[in-house]
């Protein structure tokens, strides 16, 4: 992953690693060496754009260590490979893990590179047999790739969101199995969690967490201490940028983001959570 910067050292990420992870962090690089919390999860989680995102929120609020493992435009699969992370997030007094797109981990159909998840790799013989009439070399990022099978066929593709959902639970449970069980998962979207089919939202396939349905978060709640939902208000989504930093050229990819604000209520929703999951440890 590249170093994240904004023009003008308007906002700095300070970059770090962990323990021999090949993954850039966001920073400052923290303490290991006393109680900590640790936050797993993809853009959101790492706050990009954002001064402080929600879990420099919820370290200022309980007091205690926080560890941003948020990668950006990263997957499931991005953490399940990195021994290092696992290993210290086993070690934590809690994990936040965000809930993540099914799109982005490699699956029976398509493969994904391994640190940035939201790049497509190559399609399998499988998906090629199946999408016989799609030239996937002119394909180069996951949803991209997804909207033209969509363009293509809708009953194909629900083969393909079907296979996408299966092999995201069984990712979801392999990583909460190596974190370990003082997990807390975080639904973390302007969409509320639901068993809706996927093309009555009106974003369809711009909706994030795409393809999770509630159905597919509660087969995870014996595994996890607590599952915390976040949908922003529409006050919180109303302010757009404000308090946001990006350079010009990166204006378009902030206003699709969410806020300065909803990540203000992100924290307000897990810090009790956290604070009783901590306390019952």
């Amino acid at each position: 992953m590249k170093q994240e910067t904004i023009e003008n050292d308007e906002l700095s990420y300070s970059p770090c690693r962990y323990n021999g992870s090949r993954m850039l962090f966001r920073g400052p690089r923290k303490r290991l060496d006393m109680p900590y919390i640790c936050f797993v999860g993809g853009t959101e989680t790492y706050g990009k754009f954002i001064e402080r995102p929600f879990p420099g929120l919820v370290e200022k609020a309980v007091r205690q260590t926080c560890v941003n493992f948020g990668c950006v435009n990263g997957g499931i699969d991005v953490f399940v490979k990195d021994r290092a992370v696992l290993d210290i997030c086993n070690q934590a007094e809690l994990t936040v893990l965000q809930i993540m797109g099914a799109q982005n981990l490699s699956n029976r159909f398509y493969s994904v590179h391994p640190r940035r998840n939201d790049r497509f790799l190559r399609a399998s013989t499988v998906l090629q047999a199946i999408y016989h009439d799609v030239d996937f070399s002119e394909l180069s990022f996951n949803r991209h790739m997804l909207g033209a099978l969509h363009a293509k066929s809708l009953d194909r593709f629900e083969t393909v969101i079907a296979e996408l959902r299966e092999a995201w639970v069984a990712r979801m449970k392999t990583l909460i199995g190596h974190v370990g069980n003082h997990c807390v998962l975080l639904w973390f979207s302007e969409d509320q969690m639901s068993d809706e089919h996927w093309s009555e939202n009106p974003n369809q396939l711009q909706t994030d967490p795409l393809f999770i349905t509630a159905t597919m978060v509660e087969e995870l709640r014996p595994m996890v201490r607590q599952i915390v939902e976040v949908n922003p208000s529409e006050a919180a989504m109303a302010q757009g940028t404000r308090g946001m930093f990006f350079p010009t050229s990166q204006e378009r990819a902030a206003t699709e983001m969410m806020g300065a604000e909803c990540h203000v209520e992100a924290a307000r929703a897990l810090i009790p959570a956290i604070r009783d999951n901590l306390y019952s440890i």
